[in-house]
Parts: structure tokens; sequence; C-alpha cells
């Protein structure tokens, strides 16, 4: 069958259309097989051959340009990415994306630099389906990727596993082999230009078969990779920025802050000096630091008594400033007393305000004398200005206790005169004593406890002063008389023996010797005072015969002891005449016939039980009273002459003999 032949012109004809719809290469190369088929002269077919490779160039050419355009295209739209830069992540994710779209590769990924680990690691993939190759770590100069960073230059690989150009490690070949990757092309992110670019990174793109990877794909990835590291260098910037301008904002809350503190600190200030000097006491001050504070505060002395307590709002929370001595022997106040001494000596020794047991303690000083301490409570987050603010206020209150016991001691010296009076001759003007009394603000009507206290040594002198302290805030008085310190308080529910304890205890602990004291009363009256003092007198005799110095007591708690040796009993002649033979014989062979009788009397006069106290055998008990018999005689176990007996060798052993 034969063909006509056909002009040229169809067949460049049909070239054109196939170019105008994007035709592939093939179908172009099929219009010279078309016209050779329909007889085409060799002149015409030669004229269609040339003109078919033209149409392949100009369709070569189109395709680069299409495929540029896409390249500019995503340029453009990561470069969109990066001026409306809001997550890392997110920018960098499409980065690889398009790294992967653009070189029609099977995967895509980016590494970063671990700088506290010093190796790098796997920051975004795209298309890997391997987790063992997502989390694989390399360090600088392994592998490709470490061969990128460490040149800061771009390196392909048609096949990975078979390339010796690279530092092959067993982790990095299993993760490549796991995801199954071939060709793998890798480019470093570098800021900067030249020798001085900075590497912070590297961006691939793999295939799972052997691939060679064409220049200007090689220069398409560096594009993109700039684009990567300008991101993650505006992104670190912009967390530069944030941090600083979170700085800024702090330090220029903290420059606020201190501003207003100071500001606080001087009002502060001013209203604590115009308190004292219109005449304000410890309770105004503890009010006005409560106020300024927001919490409770406490007054306390040297000793830990509490001289005032007021809450957070001005209000009263305990006490009204009278702090009583003897106001509190229990165990639990005693304990806190202790521990409030103990926080405002560690105040003392770090010159600032200590946080105890949930409270601010800080100490009042004057010198290195500890006047006491100021508490506060209910602020366990007192900061820098609040908390200088609170040493600041112990120091006014430091300065108002010594005014006040200035003054309390003059007080003190015109009262005690009073007192010296009233002890030497109650009766030769009662009536004149106690309006006396009352000019100087002291009630000799009301009830008093009177105490007596002596001690020895070189502490003696410090006596009278400890005593002026010890009563400070608590409304008493005190006088020298007669070798001793006599004190006149309120009872503050404390009887005499108690408060003489308590007293004992606190001027012990003020003169640093011990210091016996005796108590007496309550008395009212001069007349009543007086003869509470003669009894006080007794019972410091007695407190010393019995060897009980630096001990408190009162006559009725001596009982018939205390009257026995308040009555000038010769106490050392009564026990000579009642166990003299004993004590003679027992001096003379050292014997123990003084701890048989002893013994035999604190038994009931069991001899089984006293055999086995003495851890002796019984017969040896019956022979030691046999010769206690021969001594004193056969009626030294009667009754009458068996009570004087107990009394001296009780007298006996508490003389410590």
């Amino acid at each position: 069958m034969s063909h006509t032949p056909q002009s040229p012109a169809r067949h460049l004809r049909r070239l054109l259309e196939l170019l105008a719809a994007g035709a592939p290469a093939e179908e172009l190369g099929t219009v010279a097989a078309e016209a050779r088929r329909n007889g085409a002269t060799a002149e015409d077919l030669a004229e269609v051959e040339q003109a078919t490779e033209a149409a392949l160039r100009v369709h070569s050419t189109l395709r680069q340009h299409r495929r540029r355009e896409a390249e500019l295209t995503a340029l453009f739209d990561t470069a969109g990415d990066l001026a409306a830069l809001r997550d890392l992540d997110a920018v960098l994710r499409s980065i690889v994306r398009r790294a992967r779209m653009l070189l029609g590769t099977d995967t895509a990924y980016l590494t970063l630099p671990d700088e506290e680990a010093g190796d790098t690691f796997m920051r975004v993939t795209d298309g890997s389906v391997s987790e063992l190759f997502q989390n694989l770590r390399l360090q600088l100069g392994e592998g490709l990727g470490g061969l990128v960073a460490q040149t800061a230059r771009p390196y392909a690989t048609p096949d990975y596993r078979t390339d010796d150009r690279f530092l092959h490690t067993g982790s990095i070949d299993a993760g490549v082999l796991d995801e199954g990757l071939v060709a793998i092309l890798g480019v470093p992110l570098l800021l900067g230009s030249g020798s001085g670019g900075q590497v912070i990174g590297a961006l691939f793109a793999a295939d799972r078969t052997p691939r060679t990877f064409a220049p200007d794909e090689v220069a398409l990835l560096c594009s993109l990779a700039d684009h990567a590291a300008i991101a993650i260098d505006t992104a670190k910037a912009m967390a530069d920025a944030r941090i600083a301008l979170a700085e800024l904002a702090e330090a220029n809350a903290v420059i606020g802050e201190h501003s207003a503190a100071i500001q606080r600190a001087e009002e502060s200030h001013d209203r604590l000096t115009d308190l004292v000097l219109r005449g304000g006491d410890v309770a105004d001050v503890a009010d006005a630091v409560a106020g300024l504070l927001k919490g409770d505060v406490a007054v306390h002395d040297g000793s830990g008594r509490p001289l005032t307590a007021v809450g957070a709002h001005g209000g009263a929370a305990s006490g009204d400033g009278g702090g009583a001595p003897g106001g509190g022997e229990d165990g639990g106040g005693a304990a806190e007393a202790a521990d409030l001494v103990a926080a405002a000596k560690s105040s003392r020794a770090a010159a600032r305000a200590v946080f105890r047991d949930g409270r601010w303690v800080c100490a009042m000083l004057a010198g290195q004398e500890l006047l006491g301490c100021l508490v506060l409570y209910g602020r366990p987050d007192l900061d820098g200005p609040d908390q200088r603010l609170f040493e600041r206020s112990s120091v006014v209150t430091s300065l108002l206790l010594l005014l006040r016991r200035s003054v309390a001691e003059t007080e003190n010296r015109v009262r005690g005169d009073l007192i010296t009076d009233l002890l030497t001759a109650p009766d030769r003007d009662p009536a004149g004593l106690v309006a006396r009394g009352r000019r100087l603000g002291f009630d000799l009507d009301r009830p008093h406890i009177l105490l007596a206290a002596r001690t020895g040594g070189e502490a003696r002198d410090r006596l009278a002063d400890a005593a002026v302290q010890y009563l400070f805030g608590g409304g008493g008085v005190s006088a020298e008389h007669e070798g001793a310190v006599v004190l006149l308080l309120p009872p503050g529910g404390a009887g005499p023996g108690k408060a003489a304890r308590l007293a004992a205890g606190q001027l012990g602990q003020l003169v640093g010797s011990p210091v016996t004291v005796a108590g007496a009363g309550p008395a009212a009256g001069p007349r009543a005072i007086a003869d509470a003092h003669t009894e006080g007198v007794r019972c410091l005799r007695a407190l010393r015969v019995l060897g009980r110095a630096g001990q408190g007591a009162s006559v009725a708690e001596l009982g018939f002891l205390g009257v026995l040796l308040g009555d000038h009993h010769d106490v050392d002649g009564f026990v000579t005449t009642a166990l003299g033979p004993l004590l003679e014989y027992d001096a003379q062979r050292g014997t123990q016939l003084v701890r048989t009788l002893r013994a035999y009397f604190d038994c009931g006069g069991s001899l089984t039980r006293a055999k086995e106290d003495l851890h002796v055998h019984v017969n040896t008990v019956v022979q030691r009273l046999d010769r206690v018999q021969a001594l004193l005689g056969p009626d030294w176990n009667t009754p009458e002459q068996a009570l004087e007996l107990q009394l001296a060798l009780r007298l006996h052993l508490l003389s410590g003999a």
C-alpha cells in the first residue's frame, strides 16, 4: 500500500502543537518516524529531523525553565515563611519538605549540632520510615554528614554503602541500611561567607536507588540550606531578643521595687521616729511594725520573757506590755524562752534577722548587750526590703528599751529608798509610807510578792542591776537591804514559791552565778510587807543551811524543816546531839552505822529490806543495830527518839556532810 507524500509543513506544525501542549520528548521523536512512514522524500525527512532536534532543544529549555520557576517559587515561599517566622520547627519542616519535592528524592532531612553532647542529631526528617535512622547521632567527621560539617562543603554519593570517602561507623551504617538509602546529597548550613563562615547544621536529600545528583540540584539544595541557616539564626536572634527584653523588664521591675522599697523604708523610718519622739512605748512600736509588715509582732526581753505582742492590724494579740516576772513556769514556756534567746544570739552573731521555727527573730542590742528580741510571725516570705525594715525596727525598739530602762533605773532608785525605809521602820509612819509610795506611782496597799535574793562572790555586785533588769516592764521595784536584794512585784497568778524559782533561774543567768531566792507573801501594807521580808530572810537562811544554793522556794514549801531552821536553831548542834556517838564511831573505825540506821528507818524498820538496800547479810544489819543500841542507849527506837534520829539523819543528809 503506497502513501502520498505529505508536505513537511504538516510535520513542523505537529511539532509546534506538541511543544505547545507540553508533550514529553518521546512524543516529539515520533514525528520524524511518522514522516518516514508516510514516504517523505529524503530532503523533506532531513528537514523534519532537523526541526525535531530543534523542538527537543526547545522542550529541554522549557522543562528547565519550568523547573527553575518551581525552584524560584519554592525559594520565594521559603523567604515568605522566614519573613513571617513564628515557629522555627514549622519553617524547617517546610524547607525539608520542599527539598524532597524539588529534587524528587525519597527522603530529605536536616541535622543540627548538640553543643552539650558535642555531636549532631536529626532535627527534621521528611519521607523517613525508620525510627533508628530518625534517632541517629553523628560525631564530627563521621559519615557523609560529619564530613559536610567538618569541611563546610557539599558532598554527594551515588551509592553511600560502597563509597569509601566517608568514615563509616556501625551506628550510622545501620541507620542508613534500616532506612534503605543509597544515593545521598548533603550541603552545609552556613552563617557568613568565605573561610569565616560558621557551619550550624546540614541539609540532605537522599534516594533509595543509585543516583547521580546534577550540579543544579546541588545548587538548589545549597539555596534551601542558606534559607534554613537564616531561619535558625533569625529564630536565635529573636529568642535572644525576647530574653533580653524579659531581662530588661525584670531589671526595670527590680528597680521599681527597689525605689518603692526605699520610699517605703523612708516613710517607715519617719513613722517610727515620730512615734518615739511623741513618747510612744514598746507596744506602740510593735503595733506600728505589725501594721507595716502585715504580720504578728512580739517583743521579748533578754531572758525570753514577753514584753508585748500585737496583731497584724494593730490589735493586741497577747499581753499589754506588762510581761510581769513570775508569769509562767511551765516547761513549754521555759523551752520557748530558751529557743528565743538562742535565736536572738544567732541574730546578734549574724548581725541580721534570722528565720527560726516559722518566725523571724532580730536581736535588740545595746553594744553587745542583748536587750531582747523582736519577733515577727506570719511572714515566712519576708523579702529583702521588708527584712531590712524589720531589722531597722529592732534598732528603734532597742533605743526605746534603753530609754525606758534608764528611766526605770532612776525610778527604781527612788522607790528603792522607800522600800529601805519601809523595811527599816515599818511602824514609824505607815500612812506616810503609803502616801509617799503613791506619789512615786507605787501602791503599797496592793498585794505584792516579796522576794529576797542573795548570791556570793563577785556576782554580788551585779545582783542589784540584774534585779532592775529582771523587773523591767513588769511593774515591780527592787532595793538592796542587809546584804540581800529585795524585790516587790505583783502576784501575776504565781505564788511566792513559783515566783522565787523563776527569779532564781533568770537572775542566775543575768549575773552568771547561782542566785538563791526566797519568796513570801502576798502582802499588802507596810507592816505585812516587813513581816514578809522577815519570813523571806528566814527562808533564805534555811535554803543555805540545807545546801540548796541557787534554788528558789518559800517557807511554806520547806514545811517543818523550814520552820525549824528559820527559828535560829543550831542545826550542827542538833545533829551532833542526836547522832554524835555514831558519827564519832564511824569516823574512827570506818564503819557505816549512820548509813545503816538511815536505811533501817527508810525501809520502815524491815531488816530484810534494809540488808538488800545495803547489800549485806541480814546478820550484819543486826550486828550494826546492836552497836547503835550500845552507843545511843536502849530507847533509841522509841517513837520520840526515833523521830529525832530521823530528823537528824535527814538534816545530816541535806547538809551534804
